[in-house]
């Protein structure tokens, strides 16, 4: 089995984690119902995605179905 040859620095593996961060969702406005969504993913509004929808949500199926 392999072994490391030397040991690592802390500063080595400092820098290897620092890219392990979290960074900030960047947002952009669904130019639908004008609310932030993350670009390139359906609206969580209005369900909106490229002009046309893409998400039904589920008060919206209920409501043109009739009990009977």
């Amino acid at each position: 089995m392999a072994n490391p040859k030397q040991k690592r620095s802390r500063s080595h593996i400092r820098v290897r984690r620092r890219l392990w961060k979290l960074r900030p969702v960047p947002l952009s406005a669904c130019p639908h119902c004008k609310h932030p969504r993350k670009p390139h993913y359906a609206c969580p509004q209005c369900g909106y995605y490229n002009g046309r929808p893409a998400v039904i949500h589920k008060d919206e199926a209920t409501a043109g179905e009739t009990k009977g």
